[in-house]
């Protein structure tokens, strides 16, 4: 598990901090702000084609070295994409096997035991922070005490030193025939009929949607003091880490199914909770805890995509999830974006209706299928 973490962290971090570098990069060689920005995009965008190469993960013999060939082309491609556009996109493809597909491995490290495989996801929500929080901030760093090519190419190297941690990792034999895996638009459609997983990707969607408008919001309602905004999201990326570190104490017990739901709600309060801080410690306070509430919720999500999905296409799950995990927050950051000029609490408040409107959803279809899990 401490190899899984530290291989993990790296890829991710990687992964994570790729936008920013690639962004910090375009800026210093004098680009315009717009085109920094559709160079970012183009390493984001292409993970929503991540499901449709993700089959290969579920048929490999030994699905660490895919893993690992991914990080390293995402690594030399990062390295070699600081230039054109096309190798940062195609580095982009494989972002998702460093973000679910890694996840889709944790089963054979953790064993059968439920509350081992909880533990184990708690580690992974904890891989999932610290790469998100130290991936952007040493490309920062770097590119202020060197340049942003420097920053860049240490972060391909990431990659590729994490590809080897990866290969560290105990080998998992493939569950089923390769002919019997299903690809990808039908792995789409088993996830939409199973009642677990269509409601796992309905509250996955939409928290990422929701808390996407933290930083705008955070932004918008400290504008005359920019490093107050800074503070907020900092924050929110504490409490995600507070949060993992509870549930490696105190892994989650219930149904995941159930888990979901709840926590949804408990993240819309948190999100509401952030609207009705009269200071700015208060509000402190408040975005670390919907950084703890959302990392309790994501750890159930993981739990939810483990113990519902098919033998066959756990892999594939696990990747289509995170894919239009991403994709749901890109589009909720341009949504707040939109929104903010109607005032900072607009997109916060719209982001709470939205998690307790599919919280309820989800609630409600639960009571009327009896459908169970497929296996």
């Amino acid at each position: 598990m401490a190899r899984y973490v530290v291989a993990a962290t790296l890829v991710r971090g990687a992964d994570g901090g790729a936008v920013v570098a690639i962004v910090l990069l375009a800026l210093d060689c004098g680009l315009p702000g717009w085109l920094a920005g559709v160079l970012g995009a183009s390493i984001t965008a292409p993970h929503l084609l991540g499901p449709f190469i993700a089959r290969r993960l579920d048929t490999a013999d030994d699905g660490r070295k895919l893993i690992a060939l991914s990080a390293v082309l995402h690594g030399v491609l990062l390295g070699a994409g600081a230039l054109p556009a096309l190798l940062l996109f195609a580095s982009g493809l494989f972002g998702p096997m460093l973000t679910g597909g890694i996840s889709s491995r944790l089963p054979a490290i953790a064993g059968p035991e439920l509350r081992s495989q909880r533990r184990a996801q708690s580690w992974d929500v904890a891989s999932y922070g610290l790469a998100g929080t130290l991936g952007p901030a040493a490309v920062a760093w770097i590119a202020a005490a060197a340049d942003p090519l420097t920053a860049t190419l240490l972060l391909a190297s990431a990659a590729v030193l994490g590809a080897g941690g990866i290969l560290a990792l105990p080998r998992q034999e493939p569950p089923v025939r390769g002919a019997d895996v299903p690809g990808p638009v039908r792995t789409l459609r088993l996830m939409w009929h199973s009642g677990p997983l269509r409601r796992t990707l309905l509250l996955t969607v939409t928290v990422a949607f929701s808390v996407a408008a933290l930083p705008i919001s955070a932004a918008a309602a400290t504008l005359d003091t920019p490093p107050a905004a800074g503070a907020l999201v900092a924050a929110y990326g504490i409490g995600n880490l507070l949060g993992s570190g509870a549930l490696m104490i105190r892994p989650l017990r219930r149904d995941a199914d159930r888990l979901m739901s709840s926590l949804a709600l408990l993240v819309a309060a948190m999100l509401t909770l952030t609207l009705l801080t009269p200071t700015f410690e208060a509000s402190l306070a408040a975005f670390c805890l919907t950084g703890t509430a959302n990392a309790l919720f994501f750890a159930a999500t993981l739990a939810g995509r483990s113990e519902y999905a098919p033998r066959a296409a756990r892999g594939q799950v696990f990747i289509w999830v995170g894919a239009l995990k991403i994709a749901a927050g890109s589009a909720g950051t341009a949504a707040a974006g939109a929104l903010i000029t109607f005032g900072s609490w607009v997109p916060l408040g719209l982001a709470s209706a939205a998690t307790v409107g599919a919280a309820a959803i989800s609630m409600l279809d639960r009571s009327r299928s009896g459908d169970q899990p497929p296996r």
